[in-house]
């Protein structure tokens, strides 16, 4: 993939690409958003696996580093859902694209929403995968509600306040920890299949300040106000062991979203498209009308698949 920097209104973004077979204006772009505890190398496994069900390279990809992760700095006090997905349309259109779709993991997930709501005419549809979407309404829980609801994330966010404290000492910490071997037996709960790499990924990539803030900045957002403005097809991918996504955030979604589909992944934690890539990649190609799964989905749970 082709790398480059754009420079957006949030700082310069780092982007992941693949040529396209059209000039860009006449294509739509499937752009890529990592989540909170990573970087756009979270996408690889899906990529190999789009690139294996297609039987070549995937055109017009878009991959960013999201302002604050990976190779595009920022200052996470600046950063918020309408400043990422902001920051997403410059990047596309700065690229020469007019449309697009947009593929959310976990927070991406919520800024891929955003983007569907400040774009309705660009963003042609939307696939969360494994996304952290509190229900649509975070802005409105106490915060024993949300230890209540989501107490793996809570804890999460507590130590990532430590880490943040810590300045240039917390990834450091964490990459020892990687070192030790301790990681992996930390991060284990987010994962039901063990993927080599992963983790030294999770350790290399870690933003505790910008994870902070994104965590933050989605307890404030208002769901249930801005969601309810999207109509383009939303397709929810999330893994039925996910700790971070409980089957009941699923209720609300669908009233709130017209177009708003679920399919539960059966044995897959909250790194879908990295656990079961070649499932994802499936629901993915399907979305885009490129492709349809191999085995049906009934009742929203889709029948397993190997990787």
């Amino acid at each position: 993939m082709e790398k480059t920097i754009v420079q957006t209104d949030a700082g310069a973004v780092a982007v992941h690409r693949t040529a396209g077979e059209l000039p860009p204006e006449e294509s739509v772009a499937t752009i890529l958003l990592h989540g909170a505890a990573g970087s756009w190398t979270t996408w690889r496994p899906l990529i190999a696996a789009l690139e294996a069900e297609r039987g070549g390279p995937v055109p017009d990809l878009v991959v960013p580093d999201l302002p604050g992760w990976g190779a595009s700095p920022a200052e996470p006090s600046t950063l918020d859902a309408g400043v990422l997905a902001e920051a997403v349309a410059e990047v596309a259109r700065a690229l020469g694209y007019r449309r697009w779709r947009v593929v959310g993991h976990s927070l991406g997930g919520f800024v891929a929403l955003e983007l569907a709501v400040r774009e309705p005419q660009a963003t042609e549809s939307v696939v969360v995968v494994s996304a952290t979407v509190f229900g649509a309404r975070a802005d409105r829980l106490t915060r024993g509600g949300m230890l209540l609801r989501y107490a793996p994330l809570v804890l999460l966010l507590a130590g990532m306040r430590v880490l943040a404290a810590l300045g240039r000492g917390g990834p450091a910490f964490v990459r020892a920890l990687d070192r030790w071997g301790l990681l992996r037996v930390l991060v284990s709960p987010l994962f039901s299949v063990r993927v080599p790499g992963v983790v030294h990924e999770l350790a290399r990539d870690l933003r505790p300040a910008a994870f902070v803030r994104a965590v933050t900045a989605a307890r404030a957002y208002p769901a249930g106000e801005r969601w309810a403005r999207i109509h383009c097809p939303v397709l929810a991918i999330r893994g039925d062991r996910d700790v971070f996504v409980p089957a009941r955030d699923d209720a609300r979604l669908p009233a709130l979203i017209p177009g708003w589909r679920t399919v539960v992944l059966p044995g897959t934690g909250h790194f879908a498209h990295v656990e079961h890539p070649t499932a994802v990649a499936r629901l993915v190609l399907a979305s885009m009308g490129r492709n349809t799964p191999s085995r049906p989905c009934q009742n929203g749970v889709l029948r397993p698949l190997d990787r």
